[in-house]
């Protein structure tokens, strides 16, 4: 009898508790507390979803081109939609500004395509590059190095294996300070009337110098004064060289005045350009300027590789 006087008084308890208005009261509270936060973040989730596919772009292959050639390929990008919600969910709402981009890939890349020679980058790339092919103008390295550094530009200097040889010195200043290197043939021929084993010859004793002399191995060749043929261009292929041109020429090798060229560079540089140029008093003289101006163009500079990948070029908003 006593036991189930006691359960009873624990049943009683039970239910006073569960149907006390405070008890109501607390538990209803909590579910309005959390279940507006839960369905707040599964909205601007899903708003994200949505939203952020305005923001998406579609990858682009490598291709063929009548006109140039080669062209590379370009990154998409596609929004990371869960470190996009961590950047959001503060404020809780979609902030197109704080959209968190990865990229995308193409299915097409150089290495996809036959061996042809490649005169400029892709064309939604705001980038360019400069050539610079050495095979004389020692007198101007130094201060074209200099004006370089000022600005924190990396270029490709595309030096002939002769006056690696000659100019070994020179030639790990250059790779000391951070430049890319490529090939520029050994003695500065017309490639296009070689035969197969002299342009295996010229291009192969090259890489020999430069890694030898500066620990770097190239990845570009450039023909002297552009003159090539399929075969040169299968050669260096099979050296693991990309064959690349220009699109953008200083012609500083007629010695303009630095207004003149740097208002012919102005003139014609767009995104992806490869520009050529010499180690010459007027680009010399005209470096420090044509940077600035390059630059005012919101154009980045970088190597031939740089300029060449798939990478993209994010803006300031986008990388923060």
């Amino acid at each position: 009898m006593r036991k189930i006087v006691l359960i009873s008084a624990l049943l009683i308890g039970a239910w006073l508790t569960v149907n006390n208005p405070f008890s109501h009261t607390y538990v209803t509270g909590l579910k309005t507390e959390t279940m507006p936060v839960a369905g707040q973040e599964h909205s601007l989730i899903a708003e994200i979803e949505t939203k952020g596919k305005e923001y998406e772009v579609e990858p682009s292959n490598a291709r063929k081109d009548p006109v140039w050639k080669l062209i590379p390929g370009y990154n998409g990008l596609k929004i990371d939609v869960k470190a996009s919600h961590e950047k959001m969910k503060k404020d809780g709402k979609f902030d197109p500004d704080k959209l968190v981009y990865q990229e995308v890939s193409p299915e097409v890349h150089l290495s996809d395509l036959p061996p042809m020679a490649i005169y400029k980058g892709h064309p939604e790339k705001p980038m360019v590059s400069f050539i610079i092919n050495v095979a004389w103008g020692n007198e101007y390295l130094s201060g074209m190095l200099a004006t370089l550094k000022k600005h924190n530009v990396k270029a490709s200097f595309f030096l002939e294996g002769r006056w690696v040889k000659n100019n070994p010195g020179l030639a790990k200043m250059i790779a000391d300070a951070g430049h890319e290197l490529g090939n520029h043939s050994f003695t500065h021929p017309n490639m296009k009337q070689l035969s197969a084993p002299a342009i295996n010859e010229e291009i192969r004793k090259t890489n020999e110098v430069i890694e030898a002399v500066t620990g770097a191995q190239t990845k570009w060749f450039a023909p002297p004064s552009g003159y090539y043929k399929d075969e040169v261009v299968e050669i260096a292929a099979a050296h693991k060289l990309g064959t690349v041109m220009w699109s953008v020429d200083t012609i500083d090798w007629q010695k303009p005045s630095p207004e003149k060229l740097i208002n012919r560079v102005m003139g014609k540089v767009h995104n992806g350009a490869l520009i050529l140029m010499h180690p010459t008093e007027s680009t010399a003289a005209s470096l420090d300027q044509l940077i600035t101006q390059i630059k005012g163009k919101e154009l980045q500079i970088g190597t031939v590789s740089d300029m060449l990948s798939e990478k993209r070029v994010m803006s300031k908003k986008m990388q923060e």
